[in-house]
């Protein structure tokens, strides 16, 4: 599926392809959840990354997310880039180079249709802000930390019968 995005004021603009459009992960690891989650949680998609079209890239900045270690308190510094609209802030998406090959866009900013996801992934339930309250439904998955799957995994599972 071809997803088209923009930042709120459209100084980016962006298409990537994407087998795994649903179900939504939801983070709500702090990172997630300070940079783009006004809910208590980010709603992350899977795409492929060499699709990745973008008009507008030099208003885009990049975040390398600073992650304090719980036990020693030594600063990590992510090798995740977030990227965002430098004008409006929009969170765009994030890219690993542990996972060269994905993109990870923020549904937020996509402007084609989405298919109304059967099931959701609530994900880093364990770094979960206080005040947040997962809307969980019968059919989501709920994780403390990360999946035990990928998306295309799972994709892999539901359509191979």
């Amino acid at each position: 599926m071809k997803l088209s995005g923009a930042c709120h004021c459209r100084a980016v603009t962006f298409t990537v392809q994407s087998s795994e459009p649903v179900p939504f992960n939801r983070c709500y690891c702090e990172v997630c959840r300070k940079t783009a989650g006004a809910g208590g949680f980010a709603v992350n998609l899977a795409a492929v990354f060499e699709t990745l079209s973008v008009e507008g890239r030099e208003n885009i900045s990049t975040y390398h997310a600073r992650i304090p270690d719980a036990d020693t308190g030594q600063i990590e510094v992510s090798t995740s880039e977030r990227c965002f609209c430098k004008i409006c802030g929009s969170a765009l998406w994030l890219w690993s180079p542990d996972w060269p090959e994905l993109l990870h866009p923020h549904a937020s900013v996509i402007d084609t249709p989405l298919p109304l996801p059967t099931q959701r992934w609530h994900m880093m339930l364990g770094s979960a802000a206080s005040w947040t309250q997962p809307c969980v439904r019968g059919t989501d998955r709920e994780f403390d930390a990360y999946p035990d799957t990928s998306l295309a995994e799972w994709h892999a599972q539901q359509f191979e019968n």
